[in-house]
């Protein structure tokens, strides 16, 4: 069975798409940590990100890397904080999530639950910033 991601990757799960390429996809968080919380995943379904083949998690890092910029450049933040859990859903998964301290990436603590509008304003303001 196809996992939440993999459905959003093929569009029968709606999205705030921030990028993707022939192997990736990076999309909002739809509980984040932060405005600009944004999920990196690989287009094949893995779900564990170190059964990806050396190439596949390299891609996947650098990819990653590019949304980071794009998220960095559009939400001020003193970075991006970068966490791979993989336990919520089995699909690999990276989180890239807009920080100014070190607490801003408790993922126990509070998450927000923005507006529709504001995820999709926030969705196209990072995706502009995509190099």
């Amino acid at each position: 069975m196809a996992s939440i991601f993999s459905k959003i990757i093929a569009g029968e799960i709606p999205s705030y798409r921030i990028a993707e390429d022939d192997r990736h996809y990076a999309f909002l968080d739809i509980s984040p940590l932060a405005e600009g919380h944004t999920l990196v995943v690989p287009k094949r379904e893995v779900d564990y990100i170190f059964d990806l083949s050396d190439s596949e998690y390299a891609d996947l890092q650098l990819f990653a890397k590019r949304v980071a910029a794009a998220i960095g450049k559009a939400i001020p933040c003193k970075r991006v904080g970068v966490a791979v859990i993989g336990l919520e859903v089995p699909h690999a998964h990276i989180h890239l999530v807009p920080i100014n301290k070190e607490s801003d990436m408790d993922f126990r603590g509070k998450h927000l639950s923005p507006e529709a509008d504001r995820m999709a304003e926030i969705a196209e303001s990072i995706s502009r910033q995509f190099e």
